[in-house]
């Protein structure tokens, strides 16, 4: 049997500690094999003396202690790069997931998925500044990204750790998880968990948020789209740009010869001159990103691919770049 880590980001839970751990060894008392990976992001309510008097109490929790408030993204990436399990569940600390989803995730993940999702059927939130918000924001990712499933928002997920280690969390991005996962070849698919109330505590989810998510939005379609080829994106724009300036030129000249317009006096100038200076910007932009995507992928030792699987072929020195 597969080991089995969770991790689980927390900030100010302190009320909700013991009982979500009770929930997990409730959900998980037959499985041999698993771990609770806390990661303490920042609390000030006192929640890390509660984590380790339970870590005193039960070897399946191991306990991590950031210096300073990070975020989920980051919290998260850290109880990964702590964990040991071949799968590695995430949710939140503030038990509006449900661990005895867990085995579900799991099961579903045996099937032979990579990555398999929790989606919040009946969420116990408030519309305006949760569901609203959330409803927007899913609609955006999958509109953009083009992937197809409902719930980017629910935390509660399991994964290969191949997958798991595969993917760096950055400032929002862990909602972006599953559209990073699809880029890597994952097998992914989603299905229904639970949603309970908050009981205790209090929502770190304000609408700045939404911003936030707009913002990794772009980053995530960059990324996507143009990694491995920056200049196919600022090129095209700087080209488009010196096109409308060369006609934008050739209207003022004409204007100058058929009706005598004085060409330091039409305003079509000085659009051209601002047209052809941003073009020669981002074309410089492009060469500059086509540099330091080469950089990037020679010094670290990665590839711009991605293997599932291969047959007959002898294993891969491994690169004395390779981190």
């Amino acid at each position: 049997m597969k080991t089995l880590s969770i991790v689980i980001p927390i900030k100010d839970e302190r009320e909700n500690l013991a009982p979500l751990f009770g929930d997990i060894l409730a959900a998980l008392e037959h499985r041999l094999g698993w771990e609770v990976v806390f990661v303490d992001d920042g609390s000030t309510d006192g929640s890390f003396a509660v984590l380790d008097e339970l870590a005193n109490r039960y070897p399946q929790i191991r306990v991590v202690r950031l210096r300073r408030n990070v975020g989920q993204s980051a919290a998260l990436q850290a109880g990964i790069d702590a964990s040991r399990g071949d799968i590695i569940v995430t949710m939140d600390g503030d038990r509006q997931n449900d661990p005895a989803d867990i085995p579900l995730l799991v099961a579903k993940l045996e099937e032979g998925f990579d990555v398999v999702l929790g989606q919040r059927a009946k969420r116990q939130d408030g519309f305006i500044l949760r569901l609203l918000p959330s409803l927007i924001a899913n609609w955006m990712i999958r509109k953009i990204t083009k992937v197809p499933f409902r719930d980017f928002g629910c935390t509660l997920r399991a994964m290969t750790r191949e997958i798991a280690t595969s993917v760096r969390l950055y400032g929002e991005m862990h909602r972006y998880l599953t559209v990073m996962s699809q880029q890597l070849g994952a097998r992914i698919t989603q299905i229904p968990v639970r949603h309970h109330p908050r009981i205790a505590g209090k929502s770190k989810y304000n609408l700045t948020r939404t911003i936030r998510v707009v913002l990794d939005l772009i980053t995530i379609k960059f990324l996507d789209g143009y990694l491995t080829r920056p200049m196919h994106c600022f090129g095209l724009a700087g080209l488009i740009m010196l096109m409308l300036g060369t006609l934008s030129l050739s209207a003022t000249t004409i204007m100058k010869l058929v009706n005598g317009i004085d060409m330091t006096g039409n305003p079509l100038l000085l659009l051209t001159v601002l047209l052809m200076t941003m073009g020669i910007q981002f074309i410089s932009m492009g060469l500059l990103g086509e540099v330091l995507i080469r950089t990037y992928f020679e010094s670290s030792g990665r590839r711009p691919y991605t293997i599932r699987e291969t047959r007959n072929l002898p294993p891969a020195t491994p690169s004395r770049h390779a981190s």
